[in-house]
């Protein structure tokens, strides 16, 4: 039986018994809280619908003109015939591939950087100023400069997007080395913890909720550099569609391809969202926050 329906059975008056007003107040609660939950579940959806509705009415009523903003029935003949004809999937795959390989690089670079500065102040005190300058030039601004080097093809793609992963990964990384309390650091030292006992047992514990939220975060650059490197210099990818779709003055495929763009985008961070959450709730406290 529910808590609900034993609640119920609680407040159902016996026929022996008067029932009070605030059980009859408290009864007739219960339908309002279930339609109270399914309100807050649908609300996230309000503002998408609102928007879609708007954009339906407007080009019905001729608010705007298709050349400027295609109708979503145009949008979604288009982004069906993508997927029936293969070439949708194709340019997922691509970007996905270039993302995840310049992602896994990017964030093995920062965790490396993150905990070298966490373990050494030295150190921090080194690089953490220059590192910091450098992170302020957006990935457009360093195009030109990698293109130099290793030119057009695939690895230009690859550094960008790893830079983009390894800027939130290794500040997070750092903070997380950083946030562990000294009172532990004083009980290993107590209990005679060597410096790779103190790390693996104390600090990495600690730091491993800040650590995902790095990781989460450099995924989320990451994927937003993906497609802004795709629109410069790309032959293949979801960037490279709306480019192209923008030189055909077809706008009904730059709609289709950011639709993509950002349900992808949307799936990938609530599932993150998902996984971190996990992480918080396994750490000691966790299933107070």
């Amino acid at each position: 039986m529910s808590a609900e329906a034993k609640l119920t059975a609680v407040l159902r008056p016996r026929a022996d018994a008067p029932v009070s007003a605030g059980a009859r107040s408290i009864a007739s609660s219960l339908p309002w809280r279930r339609i109270g939950r399914a309100g807050e579940g649908a609300l996230p959806w309000l503002l998408p619908f609102a928007l879609l509705a708007l954009w339906f009415t407007g080009a019905e009523q001729g608010w705007i003109s298709p050349q400027v903003l295609p109708p979503p029935q145009f949008v979604w003949e288009t982004l069906r015939d993508l997927a029936t004809s293969g070439d949708l999937w194709l340019h997922v795959s691509t970007s996905f591939t270039r993302v995840g390989v310049g992602f896994a690089a990017g964030s093995l670079l920062g965790l490396a950087l993150g905990s070298a500065m966490g373990l050494s102040r030295c150190f921090e005190a080194y690089v953490l100023p220059t590192f910091n300058a450098l992170v302020q030039i957006p990935v457009l601004a360093w195009l030109p400069f990698v293109l130099l080097i290793v030119g057009i093809g695939e690895p230009l793609k690859y550094i960008l997007i790893a830079k983009a992963a390894l800027v939130p990964v290794a500040l997070n990384t750092l903070q997380g080395f950083r946030q562990t309390p000294s009172a532990l650091r004083e009980v290993g030292e107590v209990y005679g913890y060597t410096r790779r006992q103190q790390v693996l047992e104390i600090v990495l514990p600690h730091a491993v909720p800040t650590l995902f939220t790095g990781v989460r975060l450099g995924f989320t650059k990451a994927w937003l550099s993906l497609v802004v490197v795709e629109l410069v210099a790309s032959s293949e990818g979801l960037g490279y569609l709306i480019v192209y779709g923008r030189q055909l003055f077809q706008l009904d495929l730059v709609m289709a391809a950011v639709i993509v763009v950002g349900a992808i985008g949307y799936a990938i961070d609530r599932l993150l969202d998902r996984l971190e959450t996990a992480v918080h709730q396994r750490q000691p406290g966790g299933a107070a926050r």
